[in-house]
């Protein structure tokens, strides 16, 4: 499938599928949204809740361009907490589209690249050390084929959206998250989408609509009863 970068309106960088007419990340702004949905709104919520504990474990569905996975390892300096982050990709970004990725230089005036570089050198299915409070595994398969337990605090769900790929956004899926999940767990989406919210609690998760990034008017965030 073909991919075009494109620049969003915050000036960071997204991938463009001209086939699906859909982006990696909102037009509105790449960079500002992942800061809004996941890390204001998940990372953030999830250590408020949390202060008293030592390890946080994510689950990144749809690991992509990596900006998530980036945004967390640089946002875990200021934290509690060390980070196990775990990002599920079906379809690796290749190296020629990543090198045209600006989001070092737009963050951090280039000093991070390194750090944005070697999340996307380290081999895949091992689990890296970073930094001293961000270790990474990589795993290429697809979200259905998730099968862990009660293992993670927090899920960054980051899949295409529901008008190109309905089939992620169903009570199958979110089934496979709820399990994953350790109870008293969290997930977060960009997305509103009514489906998407009867989905999720029809599995079992208790379901906000809260504000959402720029571009929208709001997101969802699910908690795992304890």
């Amino acid at each position: 499938m073909e991919r075009k970068i494109i620049t969003t309106a915050d000036g960071s960088s997204t991938i463009y599928l001209p086939d699906l007419d859909e982006t990696y990340h909102s037009r509105h702004g790449a960079i500002q949204e992942a800061l809004h949905v996941f890390i204001t709104s998940g990372l953030d919520y999830w250590s408020d809740k949390y202060p008293e504990k030592q390890e946080l474990s994510v689950l990144e569905i749809g690991f992509g361009t990596g900006l998530n996975a980036f945004l967390t390892c640089l946002h875990a300096e200021s934290l509690h907490c060390k980070i196990k982050y775990t990002g599920v990709e079906a379809y690796p970004v290749t190296s020629e589209h990543l090198q045209h990725i600006n989001y070092s230089k737009e963050i951090l005036s280039g000093t991070q690249e390194s750090v944005f570089n070697t999340l996307h050198d380290v081999s895949w299915e091992v689990m890296h050390d970073i930094t001293s409070k961000f270790s990474l595994l990589k795993q290429e398969k697809t979200f259905n084929d998730i099968t862990d337990e009660a293992l993670y605090d927090l899920v960054f769900f980051d899949a295409f959206g529901p008008r190109v790929q309905p089939e992620l956004w169903g009570e199958a899926v979110f089934k496979i998250m709820y399990k994953a999940l350790k109870p008293g767990g969290v997930l977060v989406t960009y997305s509103a989408q009514g489906n998407a919210r009867r989905a999720m609690q029809t599995v079992g998760f208790l379901v906000d609509r809260i504000p959402g990034p720029p571009g929208k008017r709001e997101m969802l965030r699910a908690n795992k009863p304890l």
